[in-house]
């Protein structure tokens, strides 16, 4: 009676946690389709093998459509060699973290890829293909590029105007400064950054005042100062 009663326990058992993988297999077949990001398996050859709906909206492919085909279709021309180096990689067993490349749409269009690719091992351990996590980063990397067009056109401007211009901290330590500065200090750039800003006035405690003002209210006016070239040479600033 003992024996019947597990013989017939066991295949509940594993009815039952076959049940449970199979909500596991759901559930993350939900995440996986409900993400923002494009996620994508391919064999070790480049084959791609599965293709979730935000790679379609990413790269413009319809699952049908790119589904056993090479992946190598979204390598931009100037990256001959990437997908080999990547899946060398993940044959080694190693996984490839936020790696920024650029990926070629359907329309031919390039994007920017923030990429995660990650081995996949069969039920034995062996790596049988990869699994990548793409996030697109054009408007990220647009807005980078329109910051460094700004940040080098107000340098720029800085650096073209005659009068002395510097940053300072609010210890009154240089923390830049323009070729006007350099001009009437006759101090490198190299050695002003990291001095005292005072220290190349005739009246270094005005000098201190003014900037600890400027610090507390935003703002100095009106506020006439005497600049020391190291050779003697004076030079009145406001």
């Amino acid at each position: 009676m003992a024996r019947s009663t597990l013989d017939n326990a066991r295949p509940a058992a594993e009815k039952r946690r076959n049940g449970e993988g199979e909500t596991r297999l759901g559930l993350l077949a939900s995440i996986v389709d409900s993400s923002d990001d494009a996620i994508v398996s391919k064999t070790l050859e480049g084959v791609v093998t599965s293709w979730n709906p935000a790679a379609e909206k990413i790269y413009g492919y319809k699952a049908d459509e790119i589904i056993g085909k090479p992946f190598s279709v979204l390598i931009h021309r100037d990256r001959p060699d990437e997908m080999v180096n990547i899946l060398k990689e993940i044959r080694d067993g190693h996984r490839v973290e936020h790696y920024e490349t650029v990926r070629v749409k359907k329309d031919g269009s390039a994007i920017s890829i923030s990429l995660t690719v990650s081995p996949i091992h069969d039920a034995s351990g062996k790596i049988i293909g990869a699994s990548s996590i793409a996030r697109d980063i054009t408007e990220r990397k647009r807005a980078e590029e329109r910051a460094r067009i700004t940040s080098q056109y107000a340098r720029s401007l800085i650096e073209a105007s005659l009068d002395p211009l510097v940053t300072i901290s609010p210890e009154g330590k240089i923390t830049d400064v323009n070729e006007g500065s350099i001009k009437v200090t006759g101090v490198p750039r190299e050695k002003l950054i990291g001095t005292d800003f005072s220290d190349y006035f005739t009246e270094p405690e005005k000098a201190r005042e003014g900037y600890e003002q400027v610090f507390a209210k935003g703002f100095v006016t009106d506020y006439p100062l005497t600049i020391r070239h190291r050779d003697g040479r004076l030079t009145d600033v406001l």
